[in-house]
């Protein structure tokens, strides 16, 4: 009477180094985040179309926590070509959100040297960073970032109205 349904997966692309995150832009494009620093884009079938971003020199990816972390378009990104990520920096590991822009001439490609940083955050220890970034149906920037390391809070960030961490942001 209740059967589950049958399911199958399919492998739609490959070859990726330590992927953790893929979003759209909202056209049909689909973009794959390596935690070392890469963007990828892909066509709707899977297909690479080109390397949309590439920071891996800014990015310090060394302990499993770290590195390019989150990927967020913006909603008028069609309009203005904008989109954030999240990433822990080279030489200090601390959390940095900034946005980036989207070359004129190629929509496959963004422009590395147009970083903005919008928040940098101290990160105390190499894990718990968050770094997952989306945009709301209220068209705020939500920010995660993590209680900066230790299991179970040992700093009690969380709870600290004074550090970004331990909190989502808007």
């Amino acid at each position: 009477l209740f059967a589950q349904p049958k399911i199958q997966l399919v492998n739609f692309a490959s070859g990726f180094d330590l992927p953790l995150a893929i979003e759209h832009c909202g056209d049909s494009r689909f973009f794959i985040v390596e935690r070392d620093g890469l963007i990828w884009v892909l066509d709707s079938l899977g297909n690479r179309l080109d390397t949309f971003l590439n920071i891996d020199a800014r990015v310090n990816s060394t302990q499993n926590e770290q590195g390019l972390l989150g990927l967020a378009f913006d909603p008028n990104y069609a309009s203005n070509g904008y989109f954030y990520v999240d990433y822990t920096k080279n030489g200090t590991g601390d959390t940095r959100v900034a946005r980036f822009s989207v070359r004129a001439n190629n929509p496959n490609e963004a422009d590395p040297n147009s970083e903005f940083t919008v928040l940098e955050q101290f990160q105390p220890a190499w894990n718990h960073n968050g770094g997952c970034l989306k945009f709301g149906p209220d068209g705020y920037l939500y920010i995660s970032f993590g209680d900066g390391g230790g299991a179970n809070d040992t700093q009690n960030y969380g709870q600290n109205k004074k550090t970004f961490l331990g909190k989502i942001l808007r």
